[in-house]
């Protein structure tokens, strides 16, 4: 089966690293396909004619969001239906992601994913938007939901972290925002589980197990990078609040997703934050 990969990032890269046998696996980039352009994307599936694809294409910048709401809406909106028409029209299974910035945060236990969405931002409200465009015109796709994405390659919370820290200057992390990391391998490799898994359909929810703030996550960031030689000197990291550190798009102060049904419709254990991450930061070390 031929699997179209819309989104050549952190994730996209990690489903193509961790494709399944009998699967052949067609990378996407914008420059090949743009989502927001339904001409091209319907002319590109109707060519190789998929049996799955997953959209992992979005605009992620979530500050910059709030200046441009009609870009983020183009991307993650209207993108994200034009890749549902297309599948829709070529008869292909779809996975599109989905995020945590969906849910405002105030509530005191893991969202489910039939709790109400209630979006902070422009970039949580065009996401939104994507996921009930996606369902309306692709019934039985599967929406997944994911939080704090990083990877041993691409843009993300880690790489920055392990940048700044090794320009040895002190830190200032927020610590009153509350989520789950999530290494984008074991991501890709459950995204393929529910793929091939027919009773998997509608909203479903894939991250981590366990729970951090950002001030946590960068706290494990430099003891497991330090053990593994990746830095050579700690440096002071301070927790603070997120007032303190204002942002032009507000985010979620807790955003941990209730992954249990998904992790049955997968068949796969999770396992916790700070293992995942141990497990990457060790093949960036090997690798440097």
């Amino acid at each position: 089966m031929k699997a179209l990969l819309f989104g050549a990032g952190q994730l996209g890269q990690e489903l193509a690293r961790t494709c399944p046998d009998g699967v052949e696996p067609e990378l996407v980039d914008r420059d090949r396909a743009d989502i927001t352009d339904a001409a091209a994307v319907g002319e590109l599936v109707g060519r190789l004619r998929p049996g799955l694809i997953v959209n992992a294409a979005a605009y992620t910048y979530v500050d910059r969001a709030e200046a441009e709401r009609e870009v983020a809406f183009a991307v993650n909106d209207q993108g994200a239906g034009n890749v549902a028409a297309a599948a829709a029209r070529a008869g292909a299974r779809l996975v599109h992601i989905s995020t945590d910035f969906v849910f405002d945060g105030r509530q005191g236990r893991p969202y489910r994913p039939q709790d109400p969405p209630r979006p902070l931002s422009v970039y949580g409200a065009s996401k939104r938007a994507g996921e009930a465009r996606v369902l309306a015109g692709r019934p039985d796709a599967v929406v997944v939901r994911t939080a704090w994405l990083y990877a041993a390659h691409g843009s993300n919370f880690v790489q920055t972290m392990l940048r700044l820290m090794g320009q040895g200057e002190p830190l200032r992390v927020v610590a009153d925002q509350v989520g789950s990391p999530t290494w984008a391998r074991p991501l890709a490799q459950a995204l393929w589980r529910l793929a091939l898994n027919p009773a998997a359909h509608g909203l479903q929810h894939w991250t981590d197990d366990g729970v951090a703030s950002w001030y946590d996550f960068a706290v494990a960031i430099q003891e497991e990078a330090l053990a593994l030689g990746l830095l050579t000197a700690a440096v002071p990291i301070t927790p603070i609040r997120t007032e303190a550190y204002p942002t032009p798009a507000t985010r979620p102060a807790f955003s941990v997703l209730d992954c249990a049904q998904t992790r049955a419709l997968a068949g796969l254990e999770g396992r916790h934050w700070r293992v995942a991450l141990r497990a990457m930061l060790a093949e960036l070390a090997a690798r440097s």
